[in-house]
């Protein structure tokens, strides 16, 4: 029955409050081949919200006629001691899966398939936690355990959705990879009268390929917009996508189909929570745009940069608090005297009377990050060499980052455990915590030290990377395990020797940064009191005054 006013109250009256799994504010960038510097393509993910920050190799294989997969919700969630792993159930195993790295939301395989993830939330109708099995996370695991390239990614994720149903919010990711491909796929649910015995798609969803030439980024609302039902080549996207949007009277034929429309008409989170962020990337990649900040609507998806990006550049996003901007977050009282770009999240109960709906703007960089990355995909080269994923622990503003390869079959200790209730000496996530909390003491001061130490490291990796590639190349062409082994080992190396210089850089800023004074390296110290116009503003001196009769 196809009544669309009968379907919405019927939804509206067995609708139950759903929760759904939210990012808090993941952003993304994905740039395509002939954008690049050196012809790779790229995306990022910042993981924005208290996630499994912890890297697990999980090791691919074959398998026998009849294994099952066990398929879980609040996968990502595994470092939070009050979120339970539950098993929804299992489907059948396929006969060869690869290697991937498992952290909160997977990100690369060994076929150097690489993904990032915002979530967009989207409408509560789409909710279906009842009957679907599907997280965005679990399908991640699936894809990258099953697929090599981006298009059978969207395919195998697609399918699987609409199979066993999608019982998370609305989500983004983005996929790029060995052949020079970078897409964008966003889904989202069928609502909550969906069954498996229905005999409808489980899912709604659509992607679309970022051009060669172009860049695109997505943070926390659906991004993709027309639909060119003609453009097969550019364009996947799963049966339902008009019909149940029709069903629902968000859409009638003859009207154009703007997906992030029809779907995700109304973001999440305080005005300009998204666009601020999009308003910012776009106009860091080509500072000769005109988009006005405060714009209600939608940006363009896709941009055409004025110059090739490279991982340096990305990174660099990753780090901006809105500097030299009107928004600039190191600047004003809420920074405090030594220009914190911090803004702690904020409950409504202690917000101003006229302020409830209203928040701090969201920074790129954002202190409850779990852990962000840049990946570069190299088409030229074997497949485990070709992904290099730049990863780094906690802020991304604070944090260093380190390449992986996708060919990686073991990362140190540190990395793969540690809680996040306690402080745990044994994980490397702390280390970076660490760092970037005692920073806030004096923000102005040390976060020099810390671009400094940044430099230092992130350039030494980046003259090396080249006689890396250089040396695996050659190994595999003898012996493909050789050169697996040996950017196994490179990789190792590198996060551990990161992993021990953050601590010493930490404890460092203990003794250089205490009581108000900086510590010279011959002992002698320096008190730098407060900003001038900060000890204005604040009314120094005030109560020294005779009081008023």
């Amino acid at each position: 029955m196809r009544n669309g006013t009968w379907l919405r109250r019927t939804l509206l009256t067995v609708l139950l409050v759903f929760v759904a799994s939210s990012a808090f504010a993941c952003t993304v960038m994905m740039v395509g081949k002939n954008a690049t510097v050196d012809g790779s393509v790229m995306t990022t993910h910042t993981c924005d919200g208290w996630y499994d920050h912890r890297i697990q190799v999980i090791p691919g294989g074959t398998h026998k006629p009849g294994e099952m997969v066990p398929i879980h919700k609040n996968i990502c969630y595994m470092t939070r001691p009050n979120k339970e792993l539950v098993q929804v159930g299992e489907i059948p195993q396929v006969e060869k899966t690869y290697t991937y790295f498992h952290t909160g939301y997977p990100f690369m395989n060994e076929k150097s398939l690489i993904m990032g993830e915002y979530t967009w939330s989207g409408r509560d109708e789409n909710l279906n936690e009842d009957k679907a099995w599907m997280m965005i996370e679990q399908l991640q695991v699936l894809a990258l355990q099953r697929t090599a390239t981006a298009r059978d990614a969207i395919r195998v994720m697609g399918e699987l959705a609409e199979k066993y149903g999608y019982a998370d919010g609305g989500e983004a990711l983005s996929i790029a990879d060995t052949k020079g491909e970078i897409w964008l796929f966003e889904i989202c649910g069928p609502g909550p009268l969906w069954t498996p015995e229905s005999g409808k798609p489980g899912a709604v969803w659509v992607a679309q390929r970022i051009p060669d030439d172009g860049f695109a980024m997505g943070s926390n609302r659906a991004r993709i917009g027309e639909i060119d039902w003609n453009d097969k080549e550019n364009f996947m996207y799963s049966s339902n996508i008009k019909s149940f949007a029709e069903e629902m009277g968000w859409w009638k034929e003859g009207e154009p189909f703007v997906f992030h429309k029809i779907y995700n008409p109304q973001p999440y989170g305080s005005p300009y929570y998204q666009q601020r962020r999009e308003w910012r990337v776009y106009t860091l990649i080509d500072p000769e745009l005109k988009l006005d900040p405060n714009a209600a609507e939608q940006y363009p998806l896709v941009i055409k940069p004025p110059k090739k990006l490279s991982v340096q550049d990305l990174m660099a996003v990753n780090r901006d608090y809105l500097e030299g901007t009107r928004f600039d977050h190191t600047k004003g009282l809420a920074a405090g005297p030594f220009g914190n770009p911090n803004r702690y999240q904020t409950p409504k109960d202690v917000r101003p009377e006229n302020r409830k709906n209203n928040d701090w703007d969201r920074a790129i960089s954002i202190f409850r990050c779990s852990y962000s990355f840049v990946g570069q995909v190299r088409p030229d080269m074997p497949d485990p060499l070709a992904g290099v994923l730049w990863f780094g622990e906690d802020a991304p503003h604070s944090t260093l980052y380190m390449p992986i390869y996708a060919g990686t079959t073991e990362v140190p200790k540190p990395y793969t455990v540690g809680k996040r209730h306690v402080f745990d000496r044994e994980s490397a996530w702390w280390a970076w915590n660490f760092v970037s909390n005692w920073a806030d003491l004096k923000f102005s001061y040390m976060i020099e030290d810390i671009r400094e130490a940044q430099r230092l490291h992130e350039n030494k990796y980046f003259l090396e990377l080249p006689q890396v590639d250089k040396k695996a190349v050659e190994l595999y062409g003898k012996d493909p395990k050789q050169a697996v082994a040996y950017v196994t080992r490179y990789v190792n190396e590198t996060l551990t020797k990161g992993l021990e210089d953050w601590w010493e850089l930490g404890w460092t800023l203990v003794g250089k940064y205490y009581d108000g004074m900086i510590m010279q390296p011959d002992g002698t110290y320096k008190n730098v009191g407060y900003p001038t116009e900060w000890l204005e503003a604040v009314g120094f001196g005030d109560t020294d005054a005779e009081p008023k009769k």
